[in-house]
């Protein structure tokens, strides 16, 4: 489902995204999740798309031998980046990319994840196609986002362009980009206020697809 709306300032929102624990909560259940499906290793070189805080990045940094936090905001990147120098992290990098934009993802990983980020990406096929082409051979995918929430999940829909996702259109849509052994799991769930004001539980799915 595709919804009418501009981009949303995650520079003024970066500051204080953070404080709300049920982000915090989210990254650790996504994260799990993640550990699951996939065997991490010291040697993986990984991607975290649509990063913002770093929230799933940190969680992930130890357990891998590097990550590169990906993301549109410049603001949720410098916070990322503060926490990485705070904590003197050497295996963690940033970089800038707005696909939306017409920027074209590039490198090579071993493994790409993605937390809460597509659904505030218009054109989900040709991002799933970069995808594919960053990843090795074999190299897994690991999507994390919303199962359809009729628009209720987001209070602002501002920079929000899919109300949620359908699991078998999105396995479909890795299939159709290429992706092989596609499956899904619910990796958690949300409760909090729905747009409508409503206390409203959402459920968050982990769609996994591998390069060939």
């Amino acid at each position: 489902m595709s919804m009418a709306s501009g981009k949303r300032d995650f520079d003024k929102a970066a500051a204080t995204w953070d404080e709300n624990p049920a982000r915090v909560k989210l990254a650790d259940d996504v994260c799990a999740a993640i550990c699951c499906e996939v065997s991490l290793s010291a040697a993986m070189k990984v991607m975290d798309f649509g990063c913002g805080t770093g929230l799933l990045t940190l969680r992930m940094a130890p357990q891998v031998g590097s990550v590169t936090g990906v993301d549109r905001s410049q603001g949720m990147l410098d916070v990322l980046g503060a926490k990485v120098a705070a904590l003197g992290l050497g295996n963690v990098e940033t970089l800038r990319v707005d696909p939306d934009d017409g920027a074209i993802l590039t490198g090579r990983y071993d493994l790409i994840v993605s937390c809460m980020a597509l659904h505030h990406v218009e054109r989900i096929a040709p991002l799933l196609e970069q995808f594919y082409d960053c990843l090795v051979p074999g190299g897994p995918l690991c999507i994390a986002d919303l199962d359809p929430d009729e628009g209720q999940f987001h209070g602002d829909s501002a920079g929000v362009f899919h109300a949620g996702f359908e699991r078998a259109v999105l396995r479909q849509a890795l299939t159709d980009a290429g992706f092989r052994d596609v499956s899904d799991v619910t990796a958690t769930e949300v409760t909090k206020p729905a747009a409508n004001g409503e206390l409203r539980r959402f459920t968050i799915f982990l769609i996994t697809g591998r390069r060939e």
